[in-house]
């Protein structure tokens, strides 16, 4: 057996650039066990999915370690702690969708991302997400997102464009030193299968929300969802017509789970809710009462401002994963979550001036 290769982390860099907009994969190998070459590994982990590919990998030397050696299919196992290669990309049905690229300099890149397109490639996503398209149409490998947005919601996106500033975007970010707001339109009649009203139940944990004055608001989560009769969602539409909320709670995200939970404890997500008005809606869903929102989150948690208005019984339209889960079922691109990132301000850390960005795109389903 060779010598381990270590990897000091400030070298976790990828030996082979990027290739039509996609980064090598990185895989780590074990340094012992029941295989005696580093191909052993990969046929017992991958081999039920292309057994021969990978073996050709290996003679082709498509498949490198630290430094770029390139590995064969006799490399012994426990001489590369990582090893890189491209992974074989899946036949993509087009996102009918083209991201608008609204600003670009040497350090940034901001977009308007459509609704359906992912912000990274993932899963069944891979060209079709809007850093790979980006990649390609700009011819930028270096291009990182700044901050994601999930693959429903469309808006202000903003891409990194050069490795040697980026950290000082990244910063603001972290220091929470940027400011976003989005827009919501929510249903305020019974529509696609789901009541008007409907509160996202929390497991008895529930959340707090107040006015501007510091007042509390009743009627928030309880342990199971539950209906607010035409009564009660009047008069919350009616409070928010007056003041804004500021809703918190605690939240949580675990890995391979498609919703978010509400735990116990101090709350990590705060999110202010104010009413833009309503009307009826000349959308998909024309004639309907809806609402729209203008939402400001103080926190990032994953489905953060979908979580919250639910919790108040204001559940985005168009929403399949709150207040309640719906099968699974095809994108209809004539129906998307109707949420938008609209605007997106900070001062810029290498001018100091303050620099802002808005979102060109319309909510379909917007009051008249």
């Amino acid at each position: 057996m060779g010598t381990r290769e270590r990897l000091v982390p400030m070298a976790m860099i990828s030996p082979l650039p990027v290739r039509n907009g996609v980064n090598a994969t990185r895989l780590r190998v074990p340094a012992e066990g029941p295989w005696a070459t580093v191909c052993a590994y990969m046929l017992h982990r991958f081999g039920h999915v292309d057994a021969a590919g990978i073996i050709r990998r290996f003679q082709n030397g498509e498949i490198v370690g630290l430094n770029g050696t390139t590995l064969d299919e006799h490399t012994t196992l426990g001489c590369h702690e990582f090893i890189w290669y491209y992974r074989s990309l899946p036949v993509e049905e087009p996102i009918p969708f083209t991201e608008t690229i609204l600003f670009q300099d040497e350090n940034l890149l901001v977009i308007d991302k459509p609704h359906f397109l992912p912000t990274t490639p993932g899963g069944r996503f891979i060209q079709e997400s809007a850093l790979v398209r980006l990649r390609n149409r700009t011819g930028n490998p270096e291009l990182i997102p700044m901050h994601r947005l999930d693959r429903a919601t469309a808006g202000i996106l903003l891409f990194s464009t050069n490795p040697a500033t980026r950290g000082a975007y990244q910063t603001l970010f972290e220091r929470r030193e940027i400011s976003k707001t989005y827009e919501a339109v929510s249903a305020l009649e019974p529509v696609a299968g789901r009541p008007a009203g409907e509160v996202l139940g929390s497991g008895g944990l529930g959340g707090s929300a107040e006015d501007r004055s510091g007042n509390a608001v009743d009627g928030l989560p309880g342990p199971g969802n539950h209906l607010l009769t035409p009564d009660e969602l009047r008069a919350r539409v009616e409070s928010l017509a007056h003041e804004p909320l500021v809703y918190r709670n605690r939240m949580s995200k675990i890995k391979g789970q498609l919703r978010s939970l509400l735990e116990e404890g101090e709350p990590n997500a705060e999110s202010r809710i104010e009413l833009l008005g309503t009307g009826i809606s000349s959308g998909y869903f024309a004639g309907l009462n809806v609402a729209r929102f203008k939402l400001s989150p103080h926190s990032g948690k994953t489905h953060q401002l979908r979580v919250h208005l639910a919790a108040l019984g204001l559940g985005i339209l168009g929403d399949p994963f709150y207040p309640t889960l719906l099968d699974l079922a095809p994108d209809d691109y004539a129906r998307p979550l109707q949420l938008l990132a609209r605007s997106i301000s900070f001062i810029d850390p290498l001018s100091g001036t303050p620099a802002s960005y808005t979102s060109e795109l319309e909510l379909a389903e917007s009051p008249a």
